[in-house]
């Protein structure tokens, strides 16, 4: 017999405006048919004397409710006094105040866990908050049985700090919203769905995975909705209505199922990226201060030595040392031929530089538009980069992939992160009329089972650093189509499999230069083919003037 599932209606801010949610309420159901029940996050009540003639009314028995209502606790002091306790009881005909915090099992076996009000900022604790022994209650006794897997609903006031992380932006201050401690109490249940309000803000979060995929058996994902104030001016969503079958009768199969746009958990960041940029008197970070003074050299000689780079001049290309450098990138324990300021370091093959990141010509490229990107520190893998050098790796990306289309070819990149001391992402492009992405895909895979590998396809929208933590030896290649192969490398690894599989006939069909030893340049061949890659590339090189 099939599951009937619970239809579920969760509103924002109330603010005392019950007559103009109950009203809204109504109307659903009469298109719809009748939900179950009507959770409410956020502040319910409003200390104006509207709203308390208007709570009066319910109150008395005079209005009651359309439907089944729970409600948070305050969050805020001027609200705290329409609770008469922390536990939870009923204020109203049809209208549950939950408690502070602890958790509600439905009829239908539906299990919600909620926390009300704010983050105590000390102890005591004033009334509308909440404290690590309110969450610890809520947790421990869910979390203690070996068979938990997680929860249907979780509601809290505030929102979990840093939910953005590897998804859309939400309209809120991020440097200031949220609370640390909700955000690991909602990592830690593994909620079907979060919604919380006092922001004043709609915001639909992309669902995140709670496991890590090749690592961990796969479990159901996680969607964070917050909800906006009812009635609100500019008419932000503030009603969200579902249906949820409980997890403890659902088919574990169909529990697990991961939607095409799912991302990352996002408090599961590696330590590096949770690091704060720091700011400097302007107002500027650190970084952007000191880009001022970061790699002047020209690169532009044909120009008659102006360079074009982030708007000012560069002195000539021979001083590398650049001018006295305030930020310090990671060096590395020894010589290594790819740091930007190491003198080892072939700066004739260098195309453009940004803050964090450069990109060369490849040294026996495979075609004239190979090129890799580097990072300028010492990073030895993608998953050891810190957040702001990535982020410029995308921005690099980004601009390769139009550089490309425009010449009518796509690009592939690829990482060996084996028997490599510093990161190289290397980036070739192919005729878009030779092969299709798919047959770029089938190569790399059908290549790899011939030699007894097997790549494994990762979701779009996930993070490598989720899959291989540093110090982990692997090989990535990342389609124009965003479909990512990864293979984690137990013993040996063929050092140039990359490169072999682009070269074979089904793609470039140029076998003889798999190894990039068979196709050294001289140096004057070297520095015209980065001359021309330069000059065609600038217009795309978000490191030139705008």
């Amino acid at each position: 017999m099939e599951e009937k599932p619970v239809r579920v209606l969760v509103c924002g801010d109330v603010e005392g405006k019950l007559g103009a949610l109950f009203g809204r309420v109504l109307s659903i159901q009469k298109k719809t048919g009748p939900f179950d029940l009507l959770l409410c996050v956020g502040e319910f009540f409003a200390s104006t004397p509207e709203a308390e003639e208007e709570w009066q009314q319910y109150k008395s028995g005079v209005q009651k409710a359309p439907i089944q209502t729970y409600i948070l606790g305050a969050g805020s002091e001027a609200t705290a006094k329409k609770f008469p306790s922390a536990d939870g009881c009923e204020l109203a005909d049809n209208i549950t105040y939950l408690g502070r915090r602890g958790v509600f099992t439905g009829a239908s076996g539906l299990q919600i866990a909620y926390v009300s009000g704010r983050e105590a900022p000390r102890e005591p604790a004033p009334p509308h908050c909440f404290t690590p022994k309110d969450l610890a209650a809520v947790l421990a006794p869910l979390t203690a049985s070996s068979k938990f897997r997680g929860i249907d609903i979780l509601l809290t006031s505030q929102w979990p700090r840093g939910v953005w992380h590897y998804a859309n932006n939400p309209e809120v201050n991020t440097k200031s919203c949220g609370s640390s401690a909700l955000a690991n109490l909602a990592d830690k249940l593994k909620p079907r769905y979060h919604f919380a309000a006092l922001e004043g803000a709609h915001y639909e979060r992309l669902p995140y995975r709670n496991h890590v995929i090749l690592q961990e058996n796969a479990q159901h994902v996680t969607r964070f909705i917050a909800l906006a104030t009812v009635n609100n001016p500019a008419k932000k969503k503030y009603l969200y209505a579902f249906n949820v079958i409980p997890m403890k009768t659902m088919d574990p199969s169909e529990l697990v199922k991961q939607p095409q746009d799912v991302t990352e958990n996002p408090y599961r960041r590696v330590a590096k990226d949770k690091r704060e940029t720091p700011k400097t008197g302007s107002g500027a970070t650190a970084e952007e201060e000191e880009q001022r003074t970061q790699f002047f050299f020209d690169l532009s000689q044909d120009r008659g030595g102006v360079a074009r780079g982030r708007g000012r001049k560069r002195p000539l290309e021979g001083n590398w040392s650049g001018h006295r450098q305030p930020r310090k990138h990671p060096l590395p324990p020894g010589e290594c031929w790819f740091c930007l300021a190491s003198p080892q370091v072939e700066k004739h093959l260098v195309v453009s530089i940004g803050t964090h990141c450069y990109l060369a010509l490849a040294k026996g490229g495979l075609n004239a538009g190979h090129v890799l990107i580097l990072p300028i520190g010492h990073y030895q893998s993608t998953v050891e980069l810190a957040s702001e050098v990535l982020q410029e790796m995308d921005k690099y990306k980004a601009a390769l992939g139009s550089f490309y289309k425009s010449r009518g070819e796509r690009c592939v990149l690829f990482e060996r992160n084996y028997r490599s001391q510093h990161l190289q992402l290397q980036v070739v492009p192919l005729p878009l009329d030779r092969c299709a992405t798919a047959d770029i895909k089938e190569a790399f895979v059908v290549q790899a089972q011939e030699q007894q590998m097997e790549l494994m396809e990762i979701p779009q929208h996930s993070d490598l650093k989720q899959i291989a933590p540093p110090g982990t030896p692997y090989f990535y290649v990342e389609l124009d189509s965003g479909e990512k192969l990864f293979y984690r490398i137990q013993r040996s690894f063929p050092l140039q499999f990359g490169r072999e599989v682009l070269a074979s006939e089904p793609l470039l069909n140029i076998p003889t230069r798999a190894d990039w030893k068979e196709c050294k340049q001289s140096r004057a061949e070297e520095e015209a083919a980065c001359a021309r890659l330069r000059d065609a590339f600038q217009p795309y090189d978000f490191a030139w003037d705008e």
